[in-house]
C-alpha cells in the first residue's frame, strides 16, 4: 500500500520553490512526480541518507500520484526489486522518500531546467535513450 502522507525536507521545499519559479509549474505534486521519475531513471540506487522531513510541505499519496498512483507504486516496487531490496512497506516508503529527494536535487541542479521546455527535454532525452 502506498504511503499515506509525504513530507519533504526544508532543503527540498526550498529547491521546489526555485523550480516552481523557473518552470512556471505551480503545483508541488507535479514537480514531485517529475523528480521521482527523474531519480528512478538514474541507474544507481539513491544513497541511504537520513532525511530530515522538517518542512511544512506535506501531501497525501493521492495528491502526489493523482491518476498515476498504481503505476508509480509499481515502478517503485520494480526498482526496489531491481536494486535487490526488500519489498516490505517500510523499505518501499524509505526508498520512495530517497528517490523523491534525490530527484528534486537533480532537477534543481540541472542547468537545462530553466523553464518548462528544459524540463520536458529531460523526458525527451529519456525516450531517445530507450
Amino acid at each position: 500500500m502506498p504511503l499515506e502522507h509525504i513530507r519533504l525536507s526544508q532543503a527540498a521545499r526550498d529547491q521546489l520553490i526555485t523550480l516552481k519559479r523557473r518552470t512556471g509549474i505551480m503545483h508541488w505534486n507535479v514537480l514531485c512526480r517529475w523528480a521521482f521519475c527523474r531519480s528512478l531513471a538514474e541507474p544507481a540506487p539513491p544513497p541511504a541518507v537520513k532525511l530530515s522531513l522538517d518542512s511544512n510541505v506535506e501531501m497525501t499519496w493521492r495528491v502526489f500520484a493523482g491518476d498515476y498512483g498504481d503505476a508509480l507504486w509499481a515502478l517503485l516496487r520494480s526498482r526496489c526489486h531491481q536494486d535487490g531490496l526488500a519489498l516490505d512497506e517500510e523499505t518501499l516508503a524509505q526508498q520512495f522518500r530517497l528517490h523523491l529527494h534525490r530527484g528534486i536535487g537533480y532537477l534543481f541542479g540541472d542547468p537545462r531546467v530553466t523553464d518548462v521546455a528544459g524540463l520536458a527535454s529531460l523526458a525527451l532525452e529519456g525516450v531517445a535513450a530507450a
